[in-house]
């Protein structure tokens, strides 16, 4: 692991950080929508299914992004195209601390999704195509770290601004991204050396038919683990809320120690990965998940449901981790700005129902547990087979 930290370029270290600052920050204006969810729909008088309806158009519009962004990326540079997905994505959650009425509350929230989609991908392509191959599973897990980073940093925002300034102050922390973030890949992140080498000719359409069998085995296992990441996140403030009755400080204070076990587990399995494999250590993962299912979801006290959600993130999020190597390496090299990340988002398309699944069944069975249990089960089983009869490509070649 340390050997994959040494002698890297300043230009890799400030696309690296880029990178994992536009994801985390993304997610940041992603997850500040769950620890409001039953705060919103008190405003708009509507059930809590009705307003995680909106976290449903942000993962079903996010596809879009990745495949807009990402096309524009292959064409005209990582560089300049993840600056304007970033200023994209922040304005949009900006705006959401200023909608009037539930229609346009959710018409925010889908155009949103089309920002937050494009930059995973983006981000992640740069840093593959820019580190050395020895780096990435590091690399990879710091970048997938990022996410629960942005979790981490909306249970602070929560815990700390909600009380201040409610729900709509909240989201004004979301332009924050724009105003930090561009000023810095401008300054100082260079563009991707594989993208000076091929010039983007090819046609990404023509890539994507030619690799259409690679393509649906990506996006169905990204489905699985849309399900393992959001049906274990989403939900489990309101869980918290509603079946424990805990109060804004008290779930922000779990969510900042779960995340905390999150990003330790995207560093240690997306570290293990370059050592043993990504298929190998993203199935262990999964695997080790399945026994903290049940200290999670219906743990007797607070501790034991505080050790439940820290121990299963701990596990989902190191399999996450090696993703973006593991998609990065599989994808065709003239595509890379578009593959990994479209692929992703229409996995997080099939899966955007999930919120609201869990919710109806919570609501309908008076049983938050339950809804989270069975989605984290099914999840965990899913991606272990498909891994088990899936292709790797770990330390392919980036440049073409």
């Amino acid at each position: 692991m340390f050997d994959a930290l040494r002698g890297w370029t300043s230009a890799q270290k400030h696309v690296v950080s880029a990178a994992f600052l536009g994801w985390t920050l993304d997610a940041l204006d992603f997850f500040l929508l769950v620890f409001v969810i039953k705060d919103i729909a008190a405003e708009f008088n509507v059930g809590i299914p009705a307003i995680t309806v909106a976290v449903t158009l942000t993962l079903a519009m996010r596809p879009l992004g990745a495949f807009i962004f990402g096309r524009l990326a292959d064409h005209y540079g990582r560089r300049p195209i993840l600056m304007i997905n970033i200023g994209v994505y922040s304005s949009l959650s900006f705006a959401t601390a200023f909608v009037d009425s539930l229609p346009v509350f959710l018409m925010v929230r889908a155009a949103f999704g089309v920002g937050m989609g494009g930059v995973w991908g983006i981000g992640s392509s740069l840093s593959m195509e820019t580190i050395k191959p020895e780096a990435r599973g590091v690399v990879s897990g710091l970048l997938q770290s990022g996410y629960s980073a942005g979790y981490l940093l909306a249970s602070i925002v929560f815990g700390l601004v909600y009380p201040l300034v409610g729900w709509r102050g909240m989201f004004m922390v979301g332009i924050i991204p724009a105003i930090l973030l561009i000023p810095y890949v401008y300054a100082t992140v260079p563009e991707s050396p594989s993208f000076h080498l091929k010039k983007a000719s090819a046609s990404t359409f023509e890539i994507l038919r030619s690799h259409w069998k690679l393509a649906l085995y990506a996006v169905i296992l990204m489905t699985a683990f849309n399900f393992f990441s959001h049906g274990t996140q989403d939900l489990y403030p309101t869980f918290l809320q509603r079946q424990h009755g805990l109060q804004p400080g008290a779930v922000g204070q779990i969510a900042v120690i779960y995340n905390i076990g999150a990003i330790l587990g995207c560093l240690l399995f997306g570290a293990l990965s370059q050592r043993y494999g990504r298929r190998r250590m993203m199935i262990t993962a999964a695997l080790l998940a399945i026994p903290t299912i049940w200290l999670w979801a219906y743990g007797a006290n607070l501790m034991v449901l505080t050790i439940g959600a820290f121990l299963i993130n701990f596990f989902v999020q190191g399999c996450w981790s090696i993703i973006p190597a593991h998609l990065n390496e599989l994808s065709p090299s003239a595509a890379r700005g578009t593959f990994p990340g479209t692929v992703y988002q229409l996995g997080n398309l099939v899966a955007s129902s999930n919120l609201t699944i869990q919710a109806l069944i919570a609501e309908d069975m008076h049983n938050y547990g339950l809804a989270l249990a069975v989605v984290a089960l099914g999840a965990a089983l899913a991606i272990t087979v498909l891994l088990a009869v899936g292709p790797e490509a770990k330390d392919a070649k980036m440049h073409i």
